[in-house]
């Protein structure tokens, strides 16, 4: 089939419409239409046939495709990829990808022209649809929109170039909405090979020159990830604009950090053989934001926000550099970094040295430091089965550790994961709470843990014009629990 100018030309304004118009990829009649669709072309694909394509390859097909779908599973489960079951769907449409494939390859000759166009049609929009029920799962690509910008680099929500910052900020004028601006931060400290990172200034960041001095929150994403997750899939530029809004453009520097250097690199923002990916969250973005920005270098105004491996590394972060930062929001973290089981872990991450685990294991961490002063968490998890804080601040000995028992035997189940670490660090004196909210494992559920936490967090690192906040379900001190309130600096 040959498309002509005016066929190309239609297609290029739907997929724009598409992406123009914020349609959603986890539900409604796009998802559903495009299955519809496959289904119809894979059926076509097959046919009917001879009696032996039906007795023999047909069915060597089908075993294909459930081949691919056991692999799929055996390689997820094996690396520890996900603590929450993929949907059904998922696993159908991978075993239907491969039988497509299967019957391209096995019924070629045996196929008329048409439906040969059938079988090469067939293999794509299975895969496709495959995507689509993955993109259901973990929420990567919530619109049409979404997608498109990020398979064409395309600009994030209120992405500046660094020289228009400059001249903004020159001007000592608050903008209606911060800006997200794109900068390289040297590795010199931990040499770690890095994509380039992001990092989001409030309205209040301009209202002088030099910048106030500003609580900043370091926000990391998942396991297969980019520095833009967040801002994406996660949509934190819009929760963070819409909180400074109502807070005359006050709101902490968000710094959108890259935890992996690859989209597959899974760091678990540990040092070890996938580079030293503590090291440069630590030791090169910290001090780059400080002289870059002028944010604020006490560690009562520095927090970290992650979602899933994110989460993880927020826990972990923080109780190994008290000094660094005093809040942290773990949404759906793991138990400890983890990439598979713990024998796994220990020789993937750190080339078989157990010590070397040890060392990033936030229990083992907790435990070596003993009581901590001016620490505070923030654990979401979609699940209702959370211990209540009551509970968790009543927790006895015993009960702390069959918490934790249950998290090690599931590290990558957050519900266990963070009742074991909240009631751990409450013994500890971190101040923390469990809070679930409806919803899976997937960005959407990220997005809105987090700007229900921001609140808490905004008011918890000083963030002028922001009350502090007790975490739910406390009841508010009558005095800063660990460490002096933040006085906000003048502006």
């Amino acid at each position: 089939m040959v498309l002509d100018g005016t066929s190309i030309n239609q297609t290029e304004r739907v997929t724009q419409l598409l992406a123009s118009g914020h349609t959603s990829l986890m539900h409604g009649w796009l998802p559903i239409g495009l299955q519809v669709v496959t289904a119809l072309v894979l059926a076509l694909a097959i046919g009917w046939r001879s009696r032996r394509w039906r007795a023999v390859w047909l069915p060597a097909a089908v075993a294909v495709g459930g081949a691919v779908a056991f692999a799929t599973h055996w390689y997820i489960v094996d690396h520890g990829l996900s603590d929450e079951p993929a949907p059904p769907a998922l696993w159908i449409w991978i075993a239907l990808t491969g039988a497509a494939a299967a019957v391209a390859v096995l019924g070629w000759d045996s196929a008329r022209p048409w439906r040969r166009g059938a079988t090469v049609l067939a293999v794509p929009l299975c895969l496709l649809s495959a995507a689509l029920a993955l993109n259901l799962w973990v929420g990567y690509f919530p619109t049409v929109q979404a997608a498109w910008n990020q398979v064409t680099s395309g600009p994030l929500p209120d992405q500046t170039d660094q020289a228009t910052v400059t001249a903004m900020a020159g001007k000592g004028l608050r903008p209606p909405h911060g800006s997200v601006v794109p900068v390289a931060i040297p590795s010199d400290a931990s040499h770690f090979k890095h994509r380039g990172e992001l990092v989001y200034l409030p309205p209040a960041w301009f209202a002088s020159y030099p910048p106030p001095s500003l609580p900043t929150v370091m926000m990391i994403g998942g396991q297969f990830n980019t520095p833009a997750d967040w801002a994406r899939a996660g949509n934190a530029v819009r929760t963070i604009d819409n909180f400074a809004a109502t807070h005359d453009g006050n709101a902490p520097v968000l710094v959108f950090v890259d935890s992996g250097g690859a989209f597959n690199n899974d760091t678990e923002c540990v040092n070890g053989i996938r580079g030293n990916a503590a090291d440069h969250l630590t030791k090169d973005v910290v001090p780059y934001m400080i002289s870059k920005f002028g944010v604020s270098p006490e560690r009562a105004r520095w927090g970290i926000a992650g979602w899933s491996m994110g989460g993880t590394c927020a826990v972990d972060l923080t109780v190994m550099h008290p000094d660094l930062f005093s809040a942290f929001v773990d949404v759906a973290g793991d138990f400890y970094p983890n990439a598979g089981n713990k024998t796994q872990t220990i020789a993937r991450l750190f080339g078989g040295n157990a010590d070397a685990w040890a060392a990033f294991d936030p229990t083992t961490v907790m435990t070596r430091h003993g009581p901590y002063t001016g620490i505070a968490g923030w654990f979401a998890i979609s699940s209702q089965g959370a211990a209540s804080h009551r509970e968790i601040a009543n927790a006895d000995t015993a009960a702390m550790r069959l918490a934790g028992r249950d998290a090690a035997a599931n590290p990558n189940n957050p519900t266990a994961a963070a009742n074991s670490l909240c009631a751990l660090g409450r013994a500890n004196g971190i101040d923390c709470v469990v809070v679930p909210q409806p919803g899976k494992h997937d960005w959407p559920f990220a997005d809105q843990a987090f700007a229900a936490a921001l609140p808490w967090l905004a008011g918890r690192l000083g963030t002028a014009g922001v009350p502090r906040i007790p975490l739910p379900g406390t009841p508010p001190p009558s005095a800063p629990e660990h460490a002096t309130q933040v006085v906000p600096a003048e502006r």
